[in-house]
């Protein structure tokens, strides 16, 4: 495709459902509006409410066609009238529009100047693809909404999972004490990351094996909300990230003396630019699980599925 088409290449979805239900068409390219930037997508990261949404339609905050995707690293390719952060040419990441529709599983992305900041120059395109979603989840889960303090104790589930293994990493670098849930087989990778206590939930209850919590992130969903509540010490806080729907724990939570809630991440120019801070110090660093085609997005929503991935998919545009 030439520089000058009007056209991109992108994976939209006509029906709302299955994985193979994704597929790669030929969509208009967007042009950046007023104090927006157009951005051409190296790698796009995958995450769990790509395919929660591809399964049922989410939020229903769709353009036509609906094109999936939030996670973008890439080069700035246009910049519309009044933006002064970037210059054609600037190597960008960025979670935009969230959770409104950006379109990054696409070859171009338009959005707000400040949904962006510099790429960290000591990773490429497919790491920095991989954190914007899952580490601005993280740090606004820690500090915004549960006010984590140093030494105090965190519980992350999933602990090994795209986000788990960034929540993790965030959580340390604030001297949290950090214990998570994760299969025996993965605890070395999270004891590398820095992960103090583990517990493998296939065969230990983790409400036995964990007390005297501050802090639960709750990405799983399901009986893990309720059950996280009793692990929490007088005052502490359960994140739920998994379901809207957990914000039916808040009474439950309240005559237990701590405090629950659902919480959707939003872009956060000052946050991501502190966590391209820890990136450029070797603090934070995202596994990636595996790195597929744009054309294989449904593979890579398969595989997301499967609930047993250690860190991220990445979906590689740019050929």
């Amino acid at each position: 495709m030439s520089e000058t088409s009007t056209r991109m290449r992108a994976i939209t979805v006509d029906t709302w459902g299955e994985p193979e239900y994704l597929r790669e068409a030929e969509v208009s390219r967007p042009a950046p509006g007023p104090c927006e930037i157009l951005v051409r997508v190296h790698a796009a990261g995958v995450n769990a409410t790509d395919w929660k949404q591809r399964a049922g339609g989410g939020l229903g905050l769709w353009n036509d066609p609906p094109v999936l995707g939030w996670d973008v690293s890439g080069t700035v390719e246009a910049v519309g009238i009044g933006v002064t952060l970037f210059e054609k040419g600037d190597e960008v990441f960025g979670m935009p529009r969230f959770p409104h529709q950006a379109g990054a599983y696409a070859e171009y992305v338009t959005a707000p100047a400040r949904h962006f900041v510099p790429k960290p120059p000591n990773i490429g395109h497919i790491e920095a693809a991989a954190l914007p979603l899952v580490s601005l989840t993280a740090w606004q889960a820690l500090f915004d909404t549960a006010h984590l303090q140093p030494g105090q104790r965190v519980l992350i589930h999933a602990a090994a999972g795209g986000f788990g293994h960034i929540a993790v990493q965030i959580a340390k670098t604030h001297n949290a004490h950090v214990i998570g849930t994760a299969r025996q087989e993965k605890h070395a990778f999270l004891r590398e990351l820095g992960a103090d206590e583990l517990v493998d939930y296939t065969a230990t209850d983790f409400t036995t094996a964990v007390r005297d919590v501050d802090v639960v992130l709750d990405a799983v969903g399901g009986d893990y909300g309720p059950r996280s509540l009793g692990v929490l010490r007088a005052g502490g806080r359960l994140v739920s990230l998994a379901s809207p729907a957990d914000d039916a724990l808040r009474p439950q939570a309240a005559a237990l003396g701590v405090r629950a809630g659902f919480m959707l991440v939003e872009p956060d120019h000052a946050a991501l630019t502190a966590i391209a801070g820890l990136v450029a110090t070797g603090r934070l660093r995202p596994t990636i699980e595996t790195v597929l085609p744009l054309s294989q997005a449904a593979e890579a929503h398969r595989l997301g599925e499967t609930g047993r991935t250690t860190g991220k998919i990445i979906l590689s545009v740019l050929k």
